[in-house]
């Protein structure tokens, strides 16, 4: 007898990527190593033998995240899309107390009912405050819209 899942959730950390140091001195985008990517389609194709079906891949934006993100969704059936940006929706006052969590204040921050916000992270989970890129309010993303 098969058991229904809500959510089957796979972790994935990147393939092998150039090393740090003097060839790569920003660490956001030092890429896989072209035996890193190789050696991950393989692990791929094993993933796809047994059966790894996967509806949405998200990824951290950082080229090596990415690039293994994209081997892992090419090299499964139905090739499911690559995401960098995650929407979570949710209810007061739990979305106001993780946005003032994400950016490091002590107070939540009141979301009226559609009120969006963006906030970028170094990661998840982030090393330090986020920044807060933008809040709008209901009224006004109504006014923007044409």
């Amino acid at each position: 007898m098969t058991v229904a899942r809500d959510l089957e959730l796979y972790l994935v950390r990147h393939a092998p990527a150039a090393e740090r140091g003097p060839d790569w001195p920003d660490d956001d985008v030092r890429p896989l190593t072209p035996d890193g990517a190789a050696k991950f389609r393989k692990a791929v194709a094993g993933l796809a033998a047994l059966g790894v079906q996967i509806d949405l891949v998200l990824t951290s934006p950082l080229v090596r995240c990415r690039q293994t993100a994209d081997i892992l969704a090419d090299g499964l059936p139905g090739r499911p899309r690559v995401q960098a940006r995650v929407a979570l929706v949710g209810h007061e006052p739990d979305i106001g107390h993780l946005a003032s969590k994400l950016l490091g204040m002590r107070r939540a921050i009141e979301f009226r009912k559609g009120a969006v916000c963006r906030i970028d992270v170094d990661g998840l989970p982030p090393g330090g405050p986020g920044r807060l890129s933008w809040f709008a309010t209901p009224r006004m993303l109504r006014r923007m819209a044409p």
